[in-house]
């Protein structure tokens, strides 16, 4: 029996509605995250911790979470989409509401290692969600929104996560946080019900409007679904890897470190790391969504996808690299904050289209296993990054700590640069790939 769309029970613009619930699920994941560091003045006053133990704990969550990528990446292209993001959520809202027995930094960090994993599904499984969901003009815009939902996140995440701290506490405050990821589990399993291929609800004109938009812009006979080994033979796949290793660590200096940033330079307490910390991330999601959205413009301008996502990246690159220099010499709360709002607008304007490259370059049966591999990567990069910040502030003096994400920058580009043009990869050879290269059923 065939449950496609049908008179009265379809709804226009289904996609919309799945990568929202994408985004809310970001939203979460960023809220979940964020908890440790907005109340960690007040947690290490009282378990009496310091800043390496911090660092310690970001570096254990990081390797989960590096390790959780990859996993999640063949996750999702084996199980799908559905089952994939139920799995991933499930794991790091049972993991943080565990942070409420934590009475040591051991502790701390066996449940955010557990969070890293679990954490860790939300990137691969949006990526791989766009690229079923989207047609190729669509899919920056759609990676912005997902982008959007860790800005909008790390917004409420301060303000939120302070206030449930001054009335309940920081042990309480992690149980209801954690509640937050059971409650969007109700709407996901109602409302992806499968693929658009195949799903009941959505229009005619929408299915045929994403699967003719997902055709490549040279269209092969076949399709090619590579293996991890295969994958990695092709020099798109390590600039889509090597830009991640470089670029991820900036965003991860400001969510790991923002509020701990904001204490030591001028002396905020957790009040008041509510009261500011939050504003960064409002440009953080207007880059999000203006780097999605302009490249699409361009897309429909008659622009190659290959021209499109550098000429964006490359331009969320210039508005970061004068930025981070400008924040190294910041003597104010408020020049600081807004100084860093301007670096996450250019990474988020950049970091949109770096993303949506895995479904640009592979079929949706590789997509999750290039985002998960370049998301290890990433991680790997930001635990470097994080292990030298306590060396690099020493006394306080911040300024190195912003000098080294301007340095990160120009290599962000030359990775980019040497991985090629953006397009639809296809086998080396036969002989190579030979049993690579599927036909369609």
């Amino acid at each position: 029996m065939d449950t496609r769309s049908t008179e009265g029970s379809t709804k226009k613009g289904l996609r919309w509605l799945v990568i929202t619930l994408v985004a809310a699920a970001t939203i979460i994941n960023y809220i979940d995250r964020s908890a440790l560091a907005v109340m960690w003045p007040g947690i290490a006053d009282e378990l009496g911790l310091d800043k390496r133990d911090y660092a310690n704990i970001i570096t254990i969550f990081l390797i989960g979470y590096a390790v959780g990528q990859s996993l999640f990446g063949k996750i999702f292209d084996a199980l799908g989409t559905r089952i994939g993001f139920l799995l991933s959520i499930l794991v790091w809202s049972v993991s943080i509401g565990l942070h409420f027995v934590a009475r040591s930094a051991l502790s701390f960090a066996l449940f955010r290692a557990l969070l890293g994993i679990g954490e860790a599904g939300n990137w691969p499984g949006a990526t791989k969600a766009i690229a079923e969901w989207f047609p190729v003009r669509e899919r920056a815009f759609g990676q912005g929104i997902f982008g959007a939902g860790a800005s909008v996140g790390s917004i409420i995440a301060p303000p939120l996560v302070a206030f449930l701290y001054a009335f309940v506490g920081w042990k309480t405050t992690f149980i209801l946080i954690g509640a937050l990821g059971f409650i969007w589990i109700v709407p996901w399993l109602i409302v992806y019900k499968s693929g658009p291929d195949a799903h009941p609800w959505i229009t005619e004109e929408e299915r045929t409007y994403i699967l003719n938009g997902q055709k490549p812009e040279r269209v092969a006979t076949t399709e090619y679904v590579p293996s991890w080994s295969q994958l990695l033979r092709h020099r798109q796949s390590w600039g889509v890897i090597a830009a991640r290793f470089f670029i991820d660590p900036v965003w991860w200096l400001f969510v790991g470190w923002l509020p701990l940033y904001l204490n030591e330079k001028f002396g905020f307490d957790v009040k008041q790391i509510g009261m500011f910390g939050w504003v960064p991330y409002v440009g953080a999601g207007i880059g999000a969504l203006a780097g999605g959205w302009f490249c699409g413009k361009l897309l429909q301008r008659g622009w190659t996808v290959n021209r499109a996502r550098k000429f964006v990246i490359a331009l969320g690159l210039v508005v970061m690299f004068p930025a981070l220099l400008l924040t190294a010499v910041a003597d104010t709360p408020l020049f600081a904050v807004l100084s860093i709002a301007v670096i996450l607008f250019g990474f988020q304007a950049a970091i949109t289209n770096i993303q949506t490259l895995p479904s640009d370059f592979f079929s949706g049966r590789t997509v999750g296993s290039l985002a998960g591999i370049s998301g290890t990567s990433a991680v790997l990069g930001v635990i470097v990054c994080m292990q030298l910040v306590p060396v690099l502030t020493a006394g306080g003096n911040y300024t190195p700590f912003f000098v080294l994400g301007a340095v990160l920058v120009p290599l962000v580009f030359i990775a980019i640069w040497l991985g090629g043009h953006v397009e639809q990869v296809r086998p080396h050879d036969a002989a190579v790939h030979g049993r690579a290269t599927r036909t369609n059923p």
